[in-house]
């Protein structure tokens, strides 16, 4: 599977010592002044994506998880950055070289651009989530271009919460189009892993459509507490049927002994 490198139009840039670049420790992690108000929804989210994702083709080690986190990725204009809700960069460790928890993601210092971005569309941002907006000039391009041409992510991902509805770009010949989805269901082959809307509670009650992962046998794929409740309860499930044969045993063996009885035969004595 090939990956894609950072790509800016500097290349000279990328000849220089890697030291000399600047780094997730010089670039600001925050800009109060960006649009879009976090709410529970965009906490609640990312969470489950990350927690229940899987990548068989790659250990946890092998892959980095960011959530609404600065990806960098203009060195000509280095404090020029896009904020995705949720992003996956495989075959990149998960702490920045393999010590630190990361500030930010700095393209020009990692081994490989996001894989996939995930965006949650807010009140007010959903023209730019879907590429329906353009940027004057000399100012930031808007996130379809960073993300379609500049960063060229395989996948991307929209979901509205207010209306429910996923939708799957994929890149091809340079674009993104929109694929096909089968039951609100999206199969990534390359990843070996599908993203859809699956109806349940996640998080303090709310019973709704969340995006979540699943796997090759169709089945969505757990977080570590959902795994650990439902072997709980399966193994309560089991507890219960050894129960339920140890007491249909018991009966079964005062039934004979009372037929015993009746027949003049103290069954204390065949033992």
């Amino acid at each position: 599977m090939t990956f894609t490198r950072p790509n800016t139009k500097n290349e000279t840039a990328h000849r220089l010592a890697r030291h000399e670049l600047p780094t997730m420790y010089d670039l600001p992690s925050e800009f109060p002044e960006e649009p879009g108000l976090p709410d529970v929804f965009h906490h609640s989210q990312p969470e489950l994506l990350s927690l229940s994702l899987a990548l068989s083709d790659y250990t946890d080690e092998e892959y980095f998880v960011g959530t609404d986190l600065n990806v960098y990725y203009d060195l000509d204009r280095p404090l020029w950055h896009k904020r995705p809700d949720w992003f996956v960069a495989v075959g990149v460790p998960p702490l920045y070289e393999e010590r630190d928890m990361r500030l930010s993601y700095v393209t020009w210092q990692e081994p490989a651009n996001p894989y996939l971005i995930i965006e949650l569309i807010s009140p007010g941002t959903e023209d730019e989530d879907l590429g329906k907006t353009s940027s004057p000039p000399g100012s930031p391009p808007t996130k379809w271009t960073v993300y379609e041409q500049i960063l060229k992510v395989p996948y991307y991902v929209v979901f509205n919460r207010y209306t429910d509805e996923l939708k799957v770009f994929k890149l091809e010949a340079r674009q993104y189009r929109e694929q096909a989805l089968s039951n609100n269901r999206f199969w990534i082959p390359e990843l070996k892993i599908g993203i859809g809307l699956w109806h349940g509670i996640y998080r303090q009650g709310n019973l709704r459509l969340w995006l979540r992962w699943y796997g090759e046998n169709e089945d969505w794929l757990l977080t570590g507490a959902e795994g650990a409740k439902q072997e709980a309860e399966a193994e309560k499930q089991r507890a219960e049927v050894e129960q339920q044969r140890a007491n249909a045993a018991e009966a079964k063996l005062a039934a004979l002994q009372v037929q015993l009885r009746r027949q003049g035969i103290d069954p204390d004595t065949l033992l």
